[in-house]
């Protein structure tokens, strides 16, 4: 078979990719970035599902199609190819790899999908085989996260992720698509900018991110002491990509964060303040989506956002619970926590929202909300709410849930405050719950709840003001 340098093809994937961005698109909706065959390996050290806590093949192929999709990519035709032994040339054997190149021009596919991590050698070689592109899943995601990064500091800590992944990819092997073009290269090969990369200046510009995002987590970890000395409880959201988190966000906060029926709809973090019926202000941070085998690039570059989570006091983990794989979505998410130093099993902090009822039969809602209640009543406290945030249907109960949680352990104080002291009157009001008030001869006598953290900074900030 020729060389791939030797052979240009029909369509270049880096004019391909430019379709993506819009630069070529035509009529409504957005434009095809070219088609790209999906397969998914079956390995034999993959646990087999049993009791749904482990992917379906047709299950996780699902999900392959669908990231894929997410950078709108025509998906001609996926698979999933059992590979008795790995082969370290090219994962898949030579006569499996040969059969992929036939999909590949029997197709027209500009692009190769591989739904599991390749070694450099591998893709290479899939490439040289296929004669086409070839990402594998950490590539794609990446891709997804370079498409989507709107903000600075989610542009800073994807590029960081893709330099990390992209530094032990530096080959020539596709010299017939050299040409200047932006993003991170998976999808339009390697570029000129790419190929003039080397280790060296790669390694450089991961110190700049580094040292870059080392200022974002200063900045948010002062933000977070801001709040914390304000008195504002931090509300995480967390979850599954596709979950519902941001439409959930956007309900309660009345916010206009992205929410699309879409893997990775929502990258860059929001916080908003919205105020419990209690009058309690709460800080609400939407958080990106987790998803299986989370690039471990990932992770590491968004530490300054995901120690928002940790921070947090209270995660709510949000879930499909109509999904047939929400269990499985349950481990990879409680996975990821686990990495973050949280045990969502024994975490106090971590409150299920089980969404999207309304995609639920009716029987099976009724089941869910009888297993809720039977909870509550033999253990006497809410881990989980069963919600729909595209309905609204118990969002209340979801809002009383956190004001109960933030409540605990409030005491609850006598005061008497003169009432020309209006900066004292504001302080109580807006940091607790005021579960009385009697005016008389100038004087505001009021009973409220307090959290002790509250309770010793108004004793701090106001002793001598006021009189119990």
């Amino acid at each position: 078979m020729p060389d791939p340098d030797d052979r240009p093809p029909s369509r270049s994937t880096a004019s391909v990719f430019r379709n993506a961005q819009g630069h070529t698109a035509e009529g409504a909706g957005p434009p095809s970035a070219g088609r790209a065959l999906v397969i998914l390996p079956l390995l034999p050290t993959l646990p087999e599902p049993e009791g749904g806590a482990a992917r379906s093949p047709d299950a996780r192929l699902a999900e392959a199609i669908a990231l894929a999709q997410a950078i709108h990519l025509e998906v001609p035709h996926a698979e999933a190819v059992r590979v008795a032994r790995p082969d370290p040339a090219t994962l898949f054997g030579r006569g499996t790899a040969e059969r992929i190149g036939g999909m590949v021009e029997a197709f027209q596919a500009d692009l190769v999908v591989i739904d599991h991590a390749l070694s450099p050698v591998q893709q290479r070689n899939l490439e040289r085989q296929c004669m086409a592109k070839v990402i594998d899943r950490t590539g794609l995601i990446l891709e997804i996260f370079g498409d989507r990064a709107r903000t600075r500091e989610g542009q800073l800590q994807v590029e960081l992720a893709a330099l990390t992944y992209q530094r032990s990819r530096l080959v020539r092997s596709w010299t017939h698509l050299e040409r200047q073009r932006g993003g991170f290269g998976f999808l339009g090969g390697p570029g000129e900018s790419q190929l003039e990369l080397d280790r060296r200046l790669i390694a450089e510009r991961i110190i700049r991110l580094k040292s870059d995002l080392e200022e974002v987590r200063r900045t948010r970890k002062l933000h977070r002491s801001a709040r914390q000395r304000g008195g504002t409880p931090m509300v995480a959201l967390v979850g599954y990509t596709n979950a519902g988190k941001s439409t959930l966000f956007n309900r309660l906060s009345g916010a206009g964060v992205a929410a699309e029926d879409m893997l990775f709809a929502t990258l860059d973090p929001t916080v908003r303040r919205i105020t419990l019926s209690s009058g309690k202000p709460v800080a609400l941070s939407d958080t990106v989506g987790f998803v299986s085998d989370l690039p471990t690039q990932l992770v590491a570059a968004f530490r300054a956002t995901l120690e928002e989570v940790q921070a947090a006091d209270l995660i709510l983990h949000v879930r499909d619970v109509s999904h047939p794989d929400a269990a499985a979505q349950k481990a990879d998410v409680d996975s990821v926590l686990a990495d973050l130093g949280i045990d969502a099993a024994n975490d106090p902090r971590v409150v299920e929202v089980l969404n999207k009822t309304d995609q639920m039969p009716a029987t099976a809602r009724g089941a869910l909300h009888m297993r809720l209640a039977n909870q509550r009543m033999t253990e006497g406290e809410e881990h989980a709410v069963a919600v729909s945030a595209l309905t609204g249907e118990g969002l209340d109960d979801l809002l009383e849930l956190l004001d109960r949680r933030l409540s605990a352990g409030r005491q609850v104080l006598e005061l008497s405050v003169t009432l020309a002291d209006g900066r004292v009157l504001a302080w109580l009001y807006e940091h607790g719950q005021v579960l009385d008030r009697r005016d008389e001869d100038g004087q505001a006598h009021l009973h409220v709840a307090l959290a002790p953290a509250d309770a010793a900074r108004f004793e701090s900030r106001f002793a001598g003001q006021e009189s119990r």
